[in-house]
């Protein structure tokens, strides 16, 4: 990819049949979820492993091509952003070297985000993907992922032109915190969420609480506690504009 220093150390394991241009239409960005950076990279270019991704981007912020954009990764698995489901064939999957919230989670490398900056500008402007379409692994698959996590930087990639953030002020937003809503704002939160493109239909409890928890993962990572308070809503309304 033209002024990035890419290496390759592709894989095995994708679908062979060449998708075209205009049918890459989202991001998904993830983190490794694993000890070290060498067993990520060894899963993800094991022919027995079931995951891939296109793109792997180490401590070091160096970015590793493991499978040609126009061909469809594992990695997003059963997922919906929309009206589009099962995301592996309309998307781009980025993992980032993170040993996550089983091994330790802790924050990104500005290296590693520098890198992936400029890796997803590179990505927008081939493929004209459209900003509500960069999204996190757990947004599209509330029930069972958390990555890329709370620790990860939405606001500062929203400021370098990549995603949506609320731009909402903080110490306004820190006082509504807490704050119960009644139950018809319950449900106007989840027609917003529905409108930015989470599934919010026949979820069970426990999914329900885990759909709350990705959006404040997402948009809210201060406190990420699976309840709806006023704060979450006024973040979700705003979102609408945005997303609308």
């Amino acid at each position: 990819m033209n002024n990035l220093n890419v290496l390759l150390r592709n894989s095995p394991k994708f679908k062979t049949k060449i998708r075209s241009n205009k049918g890459i239409k989202i991001i998904v960005i993830h983190y490794t979820g694993m000890q070290s950076g060498v067993d990520a990279l060894n899963r993800l270019t094991d022919f027995k492993s079931k995951v891939s991704c296109h793109y792997l981007i180490n401590e070091k912020g160096q970015i590793i091509s493991i499978i040609p954009d126009n061909y469809t990764a594992w990695h997003a698995g059963k997922s919906r952003w929309g009206k589009l489901s099962s995301l592996n064939k309309y998307s781009i999957g980025i993992e980032l070297v993170n040993p996550g919230h089983n091994f330790g989670y802790k924050k990104f490398r500005k290296k590693q985000i520098s890198s992936l900056i400029l890796l997803i500008k590179k990505l927008i402007k081939k493929y004209n993907i459209n900003k509500k379409n960069i999204v996190g692994h757990s947004d599209v698959a509330v029930d069972r992922k958390k990555d890329p996590g709370e620790k990860f930087p939405w606001e500062v990639l929203s400021k370098n032109g990549i995603g949506l953030w609320h731009n909402l002020n903080y110490k306004n937003l820190k006082k509504l915190r807490k704050k119960i809503i009644e139950q018809n704002d319950q449900k106007k939160f989840l027609i917003l969420l529905a409108s930015i493109g989470y599934l919010t239909k026949n979820l069970s409890s426990k999914n329900f609480t885990k759909l709350i928890k990705s959006f404040q993962r997402r948009f809210r990572p201060e406190l990420v506690n699976g309840k709806i308070d006023k704060e979450c809503f006024i973040i979700a309304k705003k979102l609408n504009k945005l997303y609308d």
